[in-house]
């Protein structure tokens, strides 16, 4: 992409005459002559038709403006559930004095004399540490922002800090709090702690740490006694839910789910997303401090409300609660009784790029001095259910902070380390730095179709000289694992199923291997990785298996730059060996010529969508750019408005003989096929 190709973005949205959702503003971009342009003369416009890429790049273009607070999505009036795309007052002064590409792009972590000092004064408790992780254990920065790459240390830095402040700065421990997300993640935190003689600490979750406040202050909270809600509880609400409208479980699993979207589940598996689903609602208009509304739209939507309401009123007569009701509540108390807020001198925050609104005013509203939070953008991956990785962007503005990045990665081989890196490089954050040599294996695999696809990775597993728990099966959906698990099991492979829905373990013979999807193994690794299904169905994935989540949650966060971090969290778990597999469809777009560069068989490849076996002509592509010079001359208009390279390259690397293979390159278009398509032929054949 060209550096300056978000203010054709950026200006777009200016001159739109209404607000445009993101499908809208791409087709504008790209010249596609849709109804409403037509309809409004948008293309007109001199923005129209400006760039030559696909939706995804477009996409992600909008993400970065966004990101950098130059656009923001508003509900329009009629429907608050369908937001729009607004220019800011920054985003204007953006396209007047254009300051993007000024800054520079990766800051690394500058080391002071006054640190170094202190690394000297404390080498007895640092010296096996790396300078960025020693900043993070001892820096006297009152609000920090550690981002920690994958396999830097992140728990590490966390709990040693956590030590530093304890046994070398005088903190009691009862004055510091350390807050997480998972009872996983608080129990590896409490268990270092106690490793490294530290007690009485509070080390909480988000849940927990609301939940206690609850119960110090229920008879000022609530007037009639309230307890948790338990699975057990929500699976008697939602059957007595059903048997109040009068239907039957497995008629609403047939309302509710596609037949698509039942393939490969058993009736409670589909029944345990439908629950999951079900709550998931209630919270989402929980956390907007709202009562549910009427969100219905056909059978499936109006199903699902009516069971909301139930719910809702159910849980509130009979004092229930769950997660999202206790930070609600919790926070509900903080604002009326700022008294009763308890002080702590030190909060320390893992996993910050998960973090909502919610938790974010909660944190807030402790109002400690001292705020030290860890996390990694490039792994922020729960978008879809309330999170958002502004909160980490955005932590060094909001807080004034001191910013440190630990890019040692202490995990996988240089070479997977290097791939990885390119797989994310459009976040703009520092490249992390392989430690470890030696041998490694990275393949991009293509297949006839999806069950040799399945029999290469089970085969590859038998013969691999490993022990079975170190080797990881990553697939983006449910339903690709339940395939695998299939197949696993007609070949007497043992293995545990993981995903955000339910786990299990299947027995077979000796040898035990993780499936999972990549939401699920988050935070894990291994020394052999498949990540299968790398096509462009599925990384972005274009199906869900939550329907009404799609439609209530619509455009709240960056669904394609959300995909592209789940493709690098899959990737960066192996250490030693890469398999990345794919079939029946072109490969990924996120495995871009920059990332094949470190595929080892890369040059052996068939096929495939970024480069179809051809390599540039160098000539052609030549020819191809003085056209595109000539043209732009004529026009008026800059180069890359006509085509941008990588559309050239392409062109050069697979000399279309026709129009109908020439409309198969990325970025073409069917309006640059009609202006441009006969002349670039003209220039493919002479």
């Amino acid at each position: 992409m060209d550096e300056n190709d978000y203010l054709c973005v950026l200006k777009a949205v200016r001159d739109m005459p209404f607000g445009v959702g993101r499908k809208l503003l791409s087709d504008f971009l790209q010249g596609n002559p849709k109804e409403q342009i037509q309809k409004h003369n948008l293309f007109k416009l001199s923005s129209y038709g400006s760039l030559a890429y696909s939706d995804a790049e477009i996409a992600s273009l909008i993400s970065l403006l966004e990101r950098n607070g130059f656009i923001e999505f508003k509900p329009i009036a009629t429907n608050k559930f369908v937001k729009v795309i607004q220019i800011t007052q920054k985003g204007e002064k953006e396209i007047l004095n254009p300051t993007l590409n000024k800054v520079e792009e990766v800051r690394e972590t500058k080391i002071s004399d006054e640190d170094e000092v202190l690394f000297q004064n404390f080498s007895f408790f640092l010296e096996q540490y790396n300078k960025g992780q020693k900043k993070a254990i001892v820096s006297n920065k009152n609000s920090i922002l550690c981002v920690a790459g994958a396999g830097s240390g992140k728990t590490l830095v966390l709990t040693k800090r956590i030590e530093f402040l304890t046994k070398f700065k005088g903190v009691k421990p009862k004055e510091i709090l350390a807050i997480t997300f998972t009872r996983k993640a608080r129990r590896e935190m409490q268990n270092r702690l106690k490793k490294n003689e530290v007690d009485g600490v509070h080390v909480e979750t988000f849940n927990s740490f609301c939940e206690k406040i609850l119960k110090i202050n229920n008879d000022l909270i609530y007037d009639k006694p309230t307890r948790v809600v338990t699975y057990g509880d929500k699976i008697r609400l939602l059957r007595n839910a059903l048997a109040t409208i009068g239907c039957e479980p497995e008629d609403a699993l047939d309302i509710y789910f596609t037949k698509s979207q039942k393939n490969s589940k058993n009736d409670d598996q589909l029944f345990n997303i439908f629950l999951n689903d079900c709550f998931f609602i209630l919270d989402y208009f929980k956390a907007e401090n709202k009562k549910v509304e009427d969100f219905s739209k056909d059978g499936a939507s109006t199903l699902v409300y009516n069971i909301c309401k139930y719910i809702e009123k159910y849980m509130y007569d009979q004092g229930l609660r769950d997660f999202t009701d206790q930070i609600v509540d919790c926070l509900n108390f903080f604002r009326g009784n700022e008294d009763k807020v308890p002080v702590f001198k030190h909060v320390l925050v893992d996993e910050y790029q998960d973090v909502n609104a919610l938790q974010v005013e909660l944190i807030d509203r402790l109002k400690s001095k001292n705020l030290f939070a860890v996390g990694d953008p490039r792994q922020a991956i729960y978008g879809w259910r309330g999170s958002n990785v502004k909160f980490i962007l955005d932590f060094e503005e909001r807080y004034g902070a001191c910013v440190i990045n630990l890019t040692k990665n202490y995990r996988s081989k240089r070479k997977i380390v290097n791939l990885f890196n390119e797989a994310i490089k459009e976040m703009r954050l520092p490249d992390l730095e392989g430690v470890y040599d030696g041998e490694t294996d990275i393949k991009l695999l293509d297949f006839e179709n999806e069950s040799v696809e399945y029999e290469f990775v089970v085969q590859r597993i038998l013969n691999a000289n490993l022990e079975s728990d170190e080797i990881f099966v990553l697939a983006r959906t449910n339903k690709q694992l339940m395939e695998l698990s299939k197949v696993f099991l007609e070949r007497g492979v043992k293995h545990i199923v993981k995903s955000e829905d339910f786990k299990s373990i299947v027995e077979a013979s000796e040898g035990e291997v993780t499936l999972s999807t990549v939401h699920a193994i988050k935070g894990l690794e291994a020394k052999m990785v498949f990540v299968v299904g790398c096509n462009s169905n599925n990384f972005p994935c274009r199906g869900s298996e939550h329907p009404v989540i799609e439609m209530v949650k619509i455009d709240d966060y960056d669904k394609n730059d959300e995909e592209r971090r789940l493709f690098y969290v899959a990737i960066s778990r192996a250490s030693d060996f890469l398999y990345l597999t794919y079939s029946g469809k072109r490969s990924t777009s996120f495995i871009t010529p920059g990332v094949t560069k470190f595929i080892d068989n890369i040059e052996q490849k068939k096929l495939d969508s970024y480069s179809k076996g051809y390599k540039v002509n160098d000539d052609l592509f030549a020819k191809l750019r003085e056209w595109r010079r000539e043209v732009s001359m004529k026009h008026g208009v800059p180069a890359y408005v006509i085509f941008h390279d990588s559309v050239l390259e392409e062109i050069a690397k697979r000399k279309p003989i026709d129009l109908d293979d020439l409309a198969e390159i990325n970025g073409m278009g069917q309006v640059k096929l009609r202006r441009f398509g006969e002349d670039v032929l003209a220039v493919v054949n002479s």
